[in-house]
């Protein structure tokens, strides 16, 4: 049975992703060193896969590295938030509207994130993943991207030579030998962060044509996935509220971030499981005589945040730098009309990304029993 580990996108707000890992961690017993034989990484949730399948040791150990970047880290460790580099941004943007061919040979972008190269590229090890899939810890790692030429959903794939290439509609596998490039092409949120040139072409944050989040890990042998989400849609009201004021612009691009980031697992997640429901029912003799015979039932643990991130995030818009709470205050970011979403997926910050981690290893340890059951671990 390969057990598979799903971390969504969600900027800033994949903080939460290390909180439940360290949970998990705190559960499971210290000598475990990789519980995941496959792992799959989307966008910030790609940053988290590669860090826990990119670095040795103990998982314990592992995801406390990972809590420590992700408890300091701060926006200008993600781009450039310097008045000098957002007005730089901003003259590239303007020119590439004014000249049809200015942005020939470069990426445009609102943000440069150049910081974020630098700080992944010093802490993920990425040849330690051959070592990883050589000596059997490591199934596969992989992380998706968007293709802006073909549109499609690109899962780059790290892994034994067992796991073959896909395709699928609007979406394909192909083997790689992951790098930095890769990792920064799955992050890169579309006009926030700049394009990312590969071998394939111009590559952009894998959330937003990801159809079905759930089937690379299903493609690459996963009986069993653990997924961790970024979405507080439980902890919302299944009730309309009519306002008579217009949308704010933040209101109208966190509508479109959670979007991209959460309602495809989502979605996916729903079928998932209706597909076991039906699955369960069917006689064995049915299945030995049809074209199902492969449709096995997938054991799924969805962990998701228990508080309202948004509310969380309009407690620490204020640990922003200047300039981008000025650009957030501009667009309606910090009004209570919903804005306060779009800014939680830039609030790399460490008052808001300690918060979302102590909610992330709370949830995980009042769901001990399920996780417990989940890893076959009940000593």
């Amino acid at each position: 049975m390969s057990r598979g580990l799903i971390l969504t996108g969600g900027g800033a707000r994949a903080a939460y992703q290390v909180g439940v890992l360290k949970g998990i961690a705190a559960i499971l017993p210290r000598t475990v060193y990789n519980p995941f034989p496959i792992i799959c990484g989307t966008s910030a949730g790609a940053i988290n896969a590669l860090s826990i399948a990119g670095r040795p040791g103990p998982f314990r150990l592992r995801t406390n590295k990972l809590e420590a970047i992700w408890q300091n880290i701060r926006a200008s460790d993600v781009y450039r938030t310097d008045p000098i580099g957002v007005a730089i941004n901003a003259f590239h943007m303007a020119a590439s509207l004014i000249y049809r061919d200015y942005n020939i040979g470069r990426s445009i972008s609102l943000l440069d994130n150049t910081p974020l190269r630098e700080l992944l590229n010093s802490y993920v090890k990425f040849d330690h993943l051959d070592t990883a899939v050589a000596n059997g810890e490591l199934q596969a790692i992989a992380i998706s991207a968007m293709s802006y030429a073909s549109g499609q959903s690109v899962t780059f794939v790290h892994g034994q030579d067992s796991i073959q290439p896909w395709t699928r509609a609007r979406r394909r596998g192909v083997k790689v030998n992951l790098t930095i490039d890769h990792l920064m092409a799955s992050t890169a949120i579309p006009s926030l962060f700049p394009a990312v040139k590969l071998k394939q072409g111009y590559f952009g944050d894998g959330a937003v044509r990801q159809l079905k989040p759930i089937s690379p890990a299903l493609h690459m042998g996963a009986s069993q996935l653990l997924i961790i989400g970024v979405s507080d849609n439980a902890t919302r009201p299944n009730i309309e509220v009519t306002s008579d004021r217009s949308p704010s612009i933040a209101q109208i691009m966190g509508h479109m971030f959670n979007s991209a980031f959460i309602d495809a697992v989502e979605s996916d997640l729903e079928t998932l499981r209706k597909i076991n429901r039906i699955t369960s029912v069917i006689p064995q003799s049915l299945r030995d005589t049809s074209d199902i015979a492969d449709l096995n039932t997938i054991d799924v643990l969805s962990i998701s945040p228990s508080r309202s991130i948004d509310r969380l995030a309009e407690e620490h818009i204020h640990e922003l730098p200047l300039s981008l709470r000025l650009f957030l205050k501009l667009v309606g970011a910090t009004s209570k009309q919903g804005g306060s979403s779009a800014a939680s997926y830039l609030l790399f910050e460490p008052g808001f990304c300690r918060k979302l981690i102590d909610l992330g290893y709370q949830d995980a340890l009042s769901q001990e029993t399920q996780i417990r059951d989940f890893f076959k671990y009940n000593s």
